[in-house]
């Protein structure tokens, strides 16, 4: 230890104060002089001073360590939501011998770092990790007080939440793929929601024994708590689900590429899901979960509608105009092209917008569009993938509202998985719900569309798909994915952004694939190489 510092033992729990400070726990607190008298001070204002927030966080820090929750909560600016989580941490968590050691303020913040050992029925392990506390000026006393936050005593820990050692709620699994091999969050690390979804609701079912975890309680119990650390790792279930390591690993490293970006493969004469990735902050799934408009990806719906009503022929010639208006709104295609005396695959494979707009009133019909995407591709529908999803939205729209659905803005909500299963779709011209994990493991009931697509629609729109592949907006994205192939590029304007969202749809052979990147312009440049990586990893 450096001279100057000194330490403070208590409860022997160590506390390591830098700069030759002395330890006087409690003593702010109590207000009380050296007499033992109390003489009421000033009510002070303004933001604290730096010795007061040195102080205080000493203070609090050697209440905390001291086992003292009731103090230590006394000295934050909440102690009635202090105080249970302060007390649960040697008294539910079973956190002992703790170190904890302040860093250099920065302002009225207060690093520190905390090392300590867990232990539970004979096993101990060692725990450490870093958070940081912020000293703010009481409204109604003026005194300085940390400004109480979960994280303050673990960065991970939410509102409502505690932190709980204790045998886990289920047992770990060992998720394999379809080919046996194993599946693990080092090797994948997108998928580590995943299989923490897949631990909670088949740990229980895959044949494993639990073991004791730190965990952070979220009170619930739904499976939602979430493991800190493995005192004993018990014996993992085997649970198989439908991901390919291959593909996976493709998804993964291409994701990596671009911040803010999912992708989802699924196979679609099955529905099986062979990868799914994300490069998100805060380990969000968002290829399940995500909900935002999917751009001109959506002309695939749009174009199935219209071919069914008869409005259009992939050969048929259609007005392909630079602006359109609908009820009030107009709409131009990128860059205000315009094609003159060509067929609708020509406008599909361009991805023309005011030729899908100029159609609208001849379907005589506001809700034709949310019931072809339940009624055929599925949208809507409760999907029991076997993890959590957003199964996708198209509400019923009117006026300019409706004409924004038809070239995927508006109210329309996908997300990577939703587009994946749409692709599938037109590839398979029956829609099979996507699924990640055996429906046989649970006896999960899929969701069903009403109807397949009639065979000669099937064909064109997958005619167009292989058109737009091979010379429209997806043939420079598509170009290294061999056999055959169909595509179809979205860019998806979002209110307060400067760039649209990119996105991109493909199948190859018997797989399709989908993928959204935040903010990364046309379909083909961001979205489309991460699907083509995908499709030839398949």
């Amino acid at each position: 230890m450096r001279s100057g510092a000194k330490v403070a033992v208590i409860g022997g729990i160590f506390i390591v104060f830098a700069g030759g400070a002395t330890y006087g726990a409690y003593n702010v607190l109590m207000g009380g002089g050296s007499d033992g008298s109390s003489q009421a001070a000033p009510k002070k204002t303004g933001p604290p001073s730096a010795e007061e927030i040195r102080a205080t966080a000493k203070d609090f820090l050697a209440a905390w360590a001291g086992g003292d929750a009731g103090t230590a909560a006394q000295l934050t600016n909440n102690a009635v939501e202090a105080e249970p989580v302060l007390a649960g941490y040697a008294e539910d968590a079973h956190i002992s011998e703790a170190k904890l050691t302040p860093g250099q303020p920065v302002g009225a913040k207060v690093p520190f770092t905390v090392s300590a050992v867990v232990s539970h029925d004979g096993q101990r392990e060692p725990l450490s990790y870093r958070s940081e506390l912020t000293v703010v000026r009481g409204l109604t006393t003026g005194r300085p007080l940390v400004d109480w936050q979960p994280t303050v005593v673990h960065p991970e820990l939410g509102k409502g939440e505690t932190l709980k050692t204790a045998q886990a709620a289920v047992p770990p699994i060992e998720a394999v793929d379809r080919n046996g091999k194993e599946l693990t969050e080092e090797k994948y690390p997108s998928l580590g929601p995943v299989l923490d979804e897949l631990r909670k609701r088949y740990g229980d079912k895959a044949g494993g024994k639990a073991g004791v975890e730190l965990v952070i309680d979220s009170g619930l119990t739904d499976g939602t708590d979430r493991t800190l650390l493995t005192l004993t790792k018990g014996e993992p279930g085997r649970l198989s689900t439908t991901l390919d390591a291959k593909v996976q690993a493709a998804a993964e490293k291409t994701v990596m590429k671009y911040g803010e970006s999912s992708v989802v493969a699924i196979q679609p004469s099955t529905g099986e899901v062979r990868a799914v990735a994300n490069n998100r902050k805060g380990r969000w799934n968002a290829a399940f979960l995500g909900k935002q408009a999917p751009g001109s990806t959506m002309k695939i719906v749009t174009a199935a509608l219209l071919l069914e009503k008869g409005l259009v022929a992939a050969d048929r010639t259609v007005e392909c105009p630079k602006e359109a208006m609908y009820q009030g709104r107009t709409f131009h295609n990128l860059d205000d092209f315009w094609i003159d005396g060509k067929p609708f695959s020509t406008s599909f494979a361009r991805s023309c917008n005011t030729a899908f707009i100029k159609l609208i009133d001849d379907t005589k019909d506001d809700a034709a569009l949310p019931k072809e995407a339940q009624d055929v591709f599925g949208i809507g529908l409760d999907w029991q993938t076997g993890i959590p999803s957003v199964d996708g939205s198209v509400p019923q729209g009117t006026g300019g509202e409706a004409a924004a659905q038809y070239i995927g803005q508006g109210t329309i909500q996908m997300n990577a998985l939703n587009m994946a299963s749409v692709t599938a779709t037109a590839k398979n011209g029956t829609f099979k719900q996507p699924i990640i994990v055996p429906l046989s493991l649970d006896d999960r009931q899929p969701a069903t569309a009403s109807r397949s697509l009639p065979g000669s629609v099937a064909r064109q729109l997958r005619d167009m798909m292989r058109l737009t592949a091979t010379s429209g907006t997806g043939a420079e994205a598509m170009a290294s994915v061999g056999g055959d192939k169909g595509a179809k590029t979205g860019s998806a304007e979002v209110d307060g952004n400067a760039t649209s969202n990119s996105w991109f749809t493909g199948f190859s052979g018997d797989l399709a694939a989908a993928a959204v990147v935040d903010s990364g312009g046309h379909g083909g440049d961001a979205a489309g190489p991460l699907v083509a990586a995908v499709l030839n990893a398949g």
